[in-house]
């Protein structure tokens, strides 16, 4: 019987992910070639899509590394654990945040011509969240190697980083304050 923590079941979703971002691709490519009145709908709703996908694993992530940090780093259990947080950084966020990140700069480029201090206001949460989605990628790869570079606690308030910016860029993208 094939467990999850095998190799086969990570290359085939790896390449799932490969082709959902080839189809993101094409798809938001004839979209910008038909032209701004058709594309601005459709590139904001896979700009949205994006979002969500990687807010997902932006909050999932912390939780996965509360419960690893309180196994054995040599249990199996560990080993399921690293195995999930590599696959959710390397096939969910990591597309999604480069999605999110292509589809947003050309909104703000060619729909606000990156006008406004609620836009730049919103740029540097995103990037702050970049930096965040750094992290959690550095402390993916130390979990990797049995390292356990914090505490649950820790992570417990980790949780609470993406919460808080995705509050702010929300906020700053439909009030649009300033």
């Amino acid at each position: 019987m094939e467990r999850q923590i095998d190799v086969k079941p990570g290359r085939q979703a790896a390449k799932k992910a490969a082709s959902a971002l080839v189809f993101f691709a094409v798809v938001a490519g004839g979209i910008m070639i038909a032209g701004p009145d058709v594309a601005y709908p459709w590139i904001k709703s896979l700009h949205v899509i994006a979002i969500i996908s990687w807010m997902a694993g932006m909050l999932y992530l912390p939780r996965l590394f509360i419960y690893h940090s309180d196994c054995d780093p040599s249990s199996d259990q560990a080993r399921t654990f690293s195995v999930m947080e590599s696959r959710l950084m390397k096939v969910i966020m990591n597309p999604a945040m480069v999605v999110s990140w292509i589809l947003g700069l050309y909104l703000a480029w060619q729909v606000f011509e990156f006008q406004g201090g609620w836009l730049h206001a919103k740029i540097a949460a995103v990037v702050a969240l970049s930096g965040v989605h750094g992290y959690f990628s550095k402390a993916v790869k130390s979990f990797g190697r049995g390292e356990y570079i914090r505490t649950p606690r820790f992570w417990r308030m980790m949780n609470e980083a993406p919460t808080l910016l995705m509050i702010i860029i929300v906020v700053l993208a439909i009030v649009k304050p300033f």
